[in-house]
């Protein structure tokens, strides 16, 4: 299944109750620890990619030159 029809069925009434679930699973004192590691992630991930992207730029200058 496509995540673009899943994603498509997910409303504010199911966000609502996925949060209330997370909440009540974490508890208030764990989700800022979560989400603080979650934001750690998502940084090391776009650092990944662009470093990624910059050695891809370099090695196709790299065969143009030869």
């Amino acid at each position: 299944m496509n995540l673009f029809v899943v994603a498509g069925f997910i409303g504010p009434q199911e966000i609502i109750i996925i949060l209330i679930i997370v909440l009540l699973l974490f508890g208030g004192r764990k989700i800022p620890e979560l989400m603080k590691g979650l934001g750690k992630g998502m940084k090391e991930f776009k650092e990944a990619t662009k470093e990624d992207e910059a050695e891809g730029k370099k090695s196709d200058t790299e065969k143009i030159e030869k």
